[in-house]
């Protein structure tokens, strides 16, 4: 058999190979069957199109990087860079397929996330077992370099920005893009999760519930190839609707450059991230400083609790009305300064703290 080089070199499949090649980016609620789906599709794929496939399940990939006690579940901020560092791996993979050469190991890496991210592409027919003695690299397996590749990235990708990475990383390259969402209620999601073996906390389900942002097609260009997938239908059932969107996310790979009018939404949308996730940061320390004072004050236990639940409630209504442009004042986040967000809160945050603290608080 020859190697991913020497099969990539005798086809020129190369450069020709940035419009064979589709990032499906499969999200929903944790329990809402995405990774049996994934496979059933796979398979399916496999089986009737004779195509190249690869599931990569962020939940077999980044577990291992941390103790599994409960007590040093990692932070979201540790999540966020870990889930950048997995679209790193991904780009190495995706280079070496452009190119049809051997995938090269990250210079920075956490290497158990990294093997396992190898382990996955070799189990699944992508990657050969080993490279050739004295080489570092990974050898691309005949399948990956003779036809279309569909790349199937399992998570919850509950906010559009999660998406929107992907979809980045797709338009640097040419690719296709498409999503699927599994579109599964809250009780159903909470019922399947209470008989896994390793059950997510249910307040876990019930907040990304809250927060979850649906593919938007006719508000986000970017996502205009999406399908949602409602209830508990498979890949049988919805097969004709699937294949579909694949293909046409093969035949029109995102554009490396974008018209202006998309370009113009991407740098709202972008701007519109910023401003969000400042203000978040923001009103986080000024919810800590409030409280800071509020015991230096002598404010009683029972009334600290009071005042943080208000506190907190206050904060998440104003990021929400933040993020919709329901406040008149907030009119969208895309023409909203940081200094601005921060002077509405301490305006609303006033009646609140005047019913914990002295009237002699008039910095307040």
């Amino acid at each position: 058999m020859k190697s991913g080089r020497d099969a990539a070199g005798a086809r020129g499949e190369g450069p020709r190979r940035r419009g064979l090649c589709v990032l499906c980016v499969l999200c929903g609620l944790p329990a809402a069957g995405k990774s049996t789906f994934a496979r059933a599709l796979s398979h399916r794929l496999r089986q009737e199109r004779g195509w190249a496939v690869g599931v990569v399940a962020y939940d077999d990939v980044m577990p291992d990087v941390f103790p599994q006690e409960a007590s040093a579940r990692p932070l979201p901020s540790q999540w966020k860079l870990l889930r950048q560092e997995l679209l790193k791996y991904l780009e190495y993979f995706l280079v070496a397929v452009i190119n049809g050469c051997q995938m090269c190991a990250p210079p920075n890496r956490t290497e158990a996330m990294w093997e396992d991210f190898t382990t996955c592409l070799k189990h699944q027919g992508l990657l050969s077992s080993a490279a050739r003695e004295g080489q570092s690299g990974y050898l691309l397996t005949e399948t990956v370099v003779s036809g279309p590749l569909i790349l199937i990235l399992d998570d919850n990708f509950y906010y559009q920005s999660m998406r929107y990475e992907v979809y980045q990383l797709a338009r640097k390259y040419s690719l296709g893009f498409c999503q699927l969402f599994l579109d599964c209620s809250l009780e159903t999601c909470l019922q399947r999760n209470g008989q896994r073996p390793r059950a997510l906390p249910a307040e876990t389900i019930h907040a990304m519930g809250r927060k979850v942002e649906e593919p938007h097609p006719g508000k986000n260009a970017w996502e205009h190839n999406s399908l949602t997938i409602r209830g508990s239908a498979g890949p049988s059932e919805t097969s004709p609707e699937v294949t579909d969107l694949l293909l046409t996310a093969l035949e029109n790979p995102v554009k490396h450059v974008e018209d202006d009018a998309e370009q113009k939404e991407t740098d709202r949308f972008i701007c519109s991230t910023n401003v969000l996730h400042q203000a978040d940061q923001m009103l986080r320390r000024v919810v800590s400083q409030t409280m800071k004072e509020a015991k230096d004050e002598q404010v009683l236990p029972c009334s600290l609790k009071l005042l943080a639940e208000d506190l907190n409630k206050l904060k998440a209504e104003f990021l929400e009305d933040l993020r919709q442009g329901n406040r008149k004042y907030l009119c969208s986040p895309q023409t909203m300064d940081t200094a601005d967000v921060l002077s509405f809160f301490h305006y609303e945050k006033e009646s609140i703290v005047r019913k914990y603290f002295s009237k002699q608080r008039s910095d307040f």
